[in-house]
């Protein structure tokens, strides 16, 4: 397996930001304006649909490496040949409001099948909130033994914040910072913290022992390329703040 020395580097000081633009967001210009907002904003890297076009854009426009999303293993092999550095299994949160569940079972095959596929690009893969807790930590230990090398929580699509402002934003975070907790304790590979992450919250997924966070919304829902940096920067200073003060 070879991983991109940047990432590693990141990963080994547990302050990772990847910035997600969408599995299903197909749009040229739009993603552009995020990657290109994730890099000036100081992100490790950047997440897009496992497309060629978009990939090989993103080569062109950004030195971030880059990750690409799919949920069927045929799509990430010509991903990596137009360049993708990375691959992921997932996100899924965008398809549970079309009524679709991902399994314990379907993300353990589609995981072997990608494996079988591409048996040395860095693999990483999303354990479905959908699963007890318990099912996901069980999960993820079967997906470390099947070839994956970062495993990604989410979570934010069930959680139904009763409050705004902070305490809204914790609320929103419970459910993926309880599997980062839960799974990285139980497996040996990064966890990346993902799905309903903001700048409140990134610390606190630091701090449960994920190596990092992947942050889509909170970033590629706003509307001009200076909110979208600035929204980068806030969480990549979140996450120098958790680690500082996990070093003093």
């Amino acid at each position: 397996m070879t991983i991109h020395s940047a990432l590693e580097r990141a990963f080994t000081n547990r302050r990772v930001l990847k910035v997600i633009s969408g599995l299903h967001n197909f749009d040229g210009d739009r993603v552009a304006a995020i990657i290109k907002a994730a890099e000036i904003g100081g992100a490790t890297f950047v997440d897009i649909a496992a497309d060629p076009v978009l990939v090989a854009m993103a080569k062109s426009l950004i030195n971030l490496p880059v990750c690409v999303s799919a949920v069927e293993p045929e799509k990430f092999v010509q991903a990596v040949v137009a360049g993708a550095d990375l691959i992921e299994i997932g996100n899924f949160d965008s398809f549970y409001a079309q009524g679709r569940r991902f399994e314990a079972e379907e993300v353990l095959a589609l995981t072997q099948q990608t494996r079988a596929l591409l048996p040395e690009i860095t693999l990483s893969v999303t354990v479905p909130h959908i699963l007890e807790l318990d099912q996901q930590v069980q999960l993820a230990e079967e997906l470390v033994k099947a070839g994956a090398d970062i495993i990604q929580t989410e979570g934010g699509t069930s959680s139904q914040p009763a409050h705004s402002g902070t305490l809204g934003l914790i609320e929103k975070a419970a459910p993926t910072l309880a599997a980062a907790y839960e799974i990285s304790r139980a497996v040996s590979v990064p966890v990346l913290c993902a799905s309903g992450i903001s700048n409140v919250t990134a610390p606190l997924a630091i701090a449960a022992g994920a190596a990092g966070v992947g942050v889509g919304s909170a970033i590629n829902q706003l509307n001009s390329e200076v909110a979208m940096i600035a929204a980068v920067r806030g969480l990549v200073e979140a996450l120098e703040t958790a680690n500082n003060r996990a070093i003093v």
